[in-house]
């Protein structure tokens, strides 16, 4: 155990070090202003582990972002790319040869005021660049935390009574989505006004982000609430008996979840 600590403990400083090398590079290349480190290698170090990755911003002198973006040399300086993929028109995600992930986009100055991203860490900024308050975004974003259950719950309901129809009629992909992912989610929403969440680092763009940590006890249920393509009817009544616990089901549509879970388990065994 010991040893496997000492090798993750390697990895997240290989991960900081990676970092303040593309800073050090971007020092010594025309046209780039500021390196910024977002998540967690940004301002939230305290849950970098050995599965984050690098997840930054550059910023650069008008005219000079196509060059950053369609020419990565300034990355291949630092260590070789073994993989590049531009995935918005902002910036690419990258693998360096060594197994190193990171997903990164390219913006000037006046674009950082209409852009929602999370809090970062100035990693590395030119000395004639005096602007000092880009760590910190003029966009305010909030995931969607509802300030009651009753919106999130129904809607998780009714996510329940439309899978199963979907998965009664032999669309098992659909009935997943909607039970195992959409159902999930509406309650994921609502976590915070029905258990205590622990303080641990919620993402403004993702309810679900370390959920294990925030909402333990809700995580010990997690599984039988998604239990796979061949389980979903299963899974709707783990979720509904949820719901229940939590929340004045009406008590026709806890009937007819039930009703269609039934056909759907019939169905599978008499398969």
């Amino acid at each position: 155990f010991d040893l496997i600590r000492e090798v993750e403990k390697m990895r997240e400083q290989l991960l900081l070090n990676r970092l303040d090398d593309i800073g050090k590079n971007l020092a010594q290349t025309d046209g780039a202003l500021l390196l910024l480190g977002l998540g967690s290698v940004g301002i939230e170090v305290e849950r970098l582990d050995a599965y984050s990755d690098l997840d930054f911003f550059v910023i650069v002198k008008p005219g000079f972002k196509p060059r950053f973006i369609d020419q990565l040399d300034w990355l291949e300086a630092v260590y070789p790319l073994a993989y590049s993929f531009q995935n918005t028109k902002d910036g690419h995600k990258i693998l360096f040869e060594d197994g190193i992930y990171g997903e990164f986009a390219i913006f000037e100055e006046q674009e950082m005021t209409s852009i929602a991203y999370s809090a970062g860490r100035i990693v590395w900024q030119d000395a004639l660049f005096t602007n000092q308050n880009l760590g910190t975004p003029r966009q305010k974003t909030d995931v969607a935390r509802p300030e009651t259950v009753d919106y999130a719950l129904n809607e998780a309901l009714t996510n329940l009574y439309v899978g199963l129809c979907r998965y009664a009629r032999g669309e098992k992909l659909s009935g997943v989505k909607f039970i195992e992912t959409s159902a999930v989610d509406n309650i994921i929403s609502i976590l915070h006004l029905v258990q205590q969440e622990k303080d641990y680092f919620p993402d403004v763009f993702g309810n679900e982000r370390r959920v294990e940590k925030r909402f333990p006890e809700f995580a010990k249920r997690m599984s039988s609430m998604m239990q796979g393509y061949e389980n979903v009817p299963a899974s709707a009544l783990e979720i509904l008996a949820y719901i229940e616990k939590i929340y004045p089901v009406n008590q026709q549509m806890s009937n007819e979840i039930k009703r269609l879970s039934a056909i759907c388990l019939q169905e599978k065994s008499n398969f």
